[in-house]
């Protein structure tokens, strides 16, 4: 394991991303009575912190955003990380719009699973690529 200290940091931000996966997954199992707006809230968080987990890997500088698209637009090229620009906006409003009151149309359980889904998917990518790095 490398001494760089930016490991460890990233180890902290995968460690929260684990946690809100967690709790989004933990929260569906509750089926039509699961606050949805709080899964794709977490799955979203889940997402944010491995994609900065990573960024802090290859000691690329990010602002404090929710921004999931900006964030994507700051990895390497190479990296295809199979979400739509529709799902990263998505994603976005789940930790900006969806988390307060107002007007927003609802969230479907079908698509807070489909969220959960996809922060799986961003997290076992980014294990791919720190493995790829030599990291883990």
């Amino acid at each position: 394991m490398p001494e760089d200290k930016s490991f460890l940091i990233a180890q902290e931000w995968m460690a929260k991303g684990d946690n809100d996966l967690k709790n989004a997954a933990h929260t569906l199992k509750l089926g039509d009575k699961c606050p949805i707006d709080t899964v794709c809230f977490h799955a979203q968080q889940c997402v944010e912190k491995y994609l900065k987990a990573f960024l802090v890997i290859i000691k690329k500088e990010f602002p404090r955003t929710h921004d999931i698209e900006m964030l994507i637009s700051l990895m390497p090229k190479s990296i295809d990380f199979s979400l739509s620009v529709e799902e990263q906006r998505k994603f976005t409003e789940y930790a900006t719009v969806m988390r307060y009151p107002g007007p927003y149309e609802p969230i479907s359980l079908n698509e807070a699973k489909k969220a959960v889904k996809l922060a799986r998917q961003i997290k076992r990518t980014i294990h791919k690529l720190i493995e790829n790095k030599g990291l883990f």
